[in-house]
């Protein structure tokens, strides 16, 4: 009886807090008016924002991150952290890149690439869930093991060549939107459903609300934290193949840095580092608002140091915001 009334409380506790927590539409209006400006702004003072290669060129940059980003604010949203994306990512393209190289089908080649993204999240949902290691040191420590073996399974080389289909697709456009964007608009829309109808978004929100009273109200956390890490390197290590096709190679140095710029797309967007709050379209805009950014300061000759101070910046603003936010409810 005493086990139920806990398990009752838990639950109420659970609704009330995801209640509560989930990002508000104000939010994404600042954010989409705040896009609005930049766009507004680099249209008057550049000539070159607004042309189609621009654009397309802007679009594909975004749609890698922001494909791993969908991802990474399944992560986020459950109160963890992934710091080993950007060497997930130059895995499933090297990895994916040597079975097309081998002249194996492409379909074989991403599918292979996903399922080694999908043990190396298994392996860090282990590390996380099983062995009680934070995540931000369980990645950091798999950031540098998965990027080793990169190195080493291609002895620190250039994979080619590719099959010039493959090429071709990753650098088509279809009614001027290049096919790294429809895929990465499908893979949003697919993410935006399961957080919002699916238990498995009700689970990640109320696990980074609280996971104690998450566990207490009968959700399972081993396997939802599994779930997560899983499902964000698979989506890097598909993001690394589609990297190698827009590369026309694959490389073992590919995707370095990145990681920082997923987690500030996230975090941009809404997610909160300390859990249970994000959505995919704030995500969405703050990919597209840091990818802007640098692309418009380029064609402006900013000084890209000047730029990583902006978007460094901007961050500390997004995460300083969240907590006067937690500090009101």
């Amino acid at each position: 009886m005493v086990l139920l009334n806990r398990e009752k409380s838990a639950g109420n506790k659970i609704s009330k807090l995801l209640k509560k927590t989930k990002i508000s539409s104000p939010t994404i209006g600042v954010l989409a008016i705040i896009l609005v400006v930049f766009f507004a702004f680099l249209t008057i003072t550049t000539d070159k924002f607004l042309s189609i290669n621009n654009l397309a060129n802007l679009a594909r940059q975004t749609s890698i991150v922001g494909i791993i980003a969908v991802g990474m604010t399944f992560v986020i949203i459950s109160s963890g952290m992934d710091l080993s994306v950007g060497s997930v990512l130059a895995l499933g393209g090297i990895i994916g890149s040597m079975i097309m190289r081998d002249g194996y089908p492409i379909p074989l080649a991403i599918l292979a690439a996903i399922a080694v993204g999908i043990v190396v999240g298994l392996v860090n949902g282990v590390i996380i869930n099983d062995l009680k290691v934070t995540p931000f040191i369980a990645t950091l420590g798999m950031m540098y093991i998965v990027r080793a073996i990169v190195m080493l399974i291609s002895n620190a080389s250039y994979i080619s060549p590719l099959p010039k289909s493959f090429i071709r697709f990753a650098a088509d456009t279809y009614f001027y939107i290049p096919t790294l964007t429809i895929i990465w608009i499908l893979v949003a829309i697919i993410a935006s459903f399961v957080v919002k109808y699916t238990r498995l978004g009700r689970n990640i929100f109320a696990i980074g609300c609280n996971t104690e009273c998450a566990r207490l109200s009968g959700i399972n956390i081993r396997k939802n934290t599994y779930l997560v890490y899983m499902l964000v390197s698979a989506l890097a290590s598909f993001s690394g193949v589609l990297t190698a096709g827009r590369l026309a190679t694959g490389l073992p140095m590919a995707g370095n840095g990145y990681e920082l710029q997923v987690i500030a797309a996230v975090v941009v967007g809404g997610g909160s580092l300390a859990g249970g709050e994000g959505t995919i379209i704030g995500t969405l805009l703050g990919a597209i608002l840091i990818a802007t950014i640098g692309n418009g300061g380029n064609l402006l000759g900013v000084n890209p140091h000047i730029l990583n101070i902006i978007i460094g910046s901007l961050i500390i603003i997004s995460v300083y915001i969240d907590g006067l936010n937690k500090k009101k409810r």
